[in-house]
């Protein structure tokens, strides 16, 4: 499953959103700049190496200084290639503009940047002894994905599904997409535990523990406060963006 559009109502101005795709492509951009030696040298610096925490005198003698905990957040902001930087901003792009409408613009970068960190943290916990650089933003984003699921569960992802080479456009509710998501995250994540070469590569726990900190961010802060009144423009049934009123007031209606 692909996420094509998301219906809910959107911030008219993403600027944290389309912040955060930025910052990330100049990273990327960046590193492709590195000649190869300095760039295994950022990896190995900036990147997650649980190892390096729970092995100090091994981090050590590898020139890691295991006090320096800035990789819990700068690995979020690193890619391994092309298709994985795409794929996670387009991620961004669809989820991560409702939430900045929802949680205003300071609200969603704390829930992209305390996702990050909760996505690390996670990761190091359920694989202390890995010395595997862990990258990306996939963390950060299953917070928002999380977090979108339980602020907007009746919305539609329009969702591209392949029938061999058909591609067909469903819409599916955003509670049900993220279900299915975290399912599968939480699958190859267990297959991965137990069967480490059957299921490695991906920080699946990363995505596990970033989706459960983005759903309870959203559970707390709407339990807290009533919802802000923001700009927004929302996906028609007719394929076209409506743009309400300023300050209008659209997910009281899904």
């Amino acid at each position: 499953m692909f996420p094509f559009i998301d219906t809910a109502p959107r911030a008219a101005r993403p600027l944290i959103t389309l912040g955060l795709i930025a910052a990330n492509t100049l990273v990327f951009l960046w590193m492709l700049s590195l000649p190869p030696r300095t760039l295994q040298s950022v990896l190995v610096h900036a990147a997650l190496i649980p190892a390096r925490y729970t092995e100090p005198e091994l981090a050590r003698a590898a020139g890691l200084d295991p006090s320096n905990w800035w990789p819990l957040l700068t690995n979020t902001f690193l890619h391994g290639g092309w298709l994985h930087l795409i794929s996670n901003m387009w991620f961004l792009w669809i989820f991560g503009p409702a939430m900045e409408a929802r949680f205003t613009r300071l609200g969603f970068f704390v829930l992209y940047i305390a996702g990050a960190l909760a996505a690390s943290v996670v990761h190091l916990a359920t694989h202390p002894e890995s010395t595997e650089p862990v990258l990306g933003a996939s963390g950060a984003i299953a917070a928002v994905i999380g977090a979108h699921a339980v602020t907007y569960p009746a919305a539609r992802v329009i969702t591209i599904i392949l029938l061999v080479f058909i591609p067909l456009f469903v819409p599916i509710p955003a509670v049900l997409f993220a279900l299915i998501w975290f399912a599968l995250q939480l699958f190859q994540g267990t297959i991965e535990l137990m069967t480490p070469n059957l299921a490695g590569g991906v920080a699946w726990w990363a995505h596990i523990g970033g989706f459960a900190f983005g759903a309870l961010f959203a559970f707390l802060a709407m339990s807290c406060g009533g919802p802000p009144r923001v700009a927004t423009t929302t996906y028609t049934s007719r394929g076209s963006w409506r743009v309400p009123n300023a300050r209008t007031r659209d997910w009281d209606r899904l």
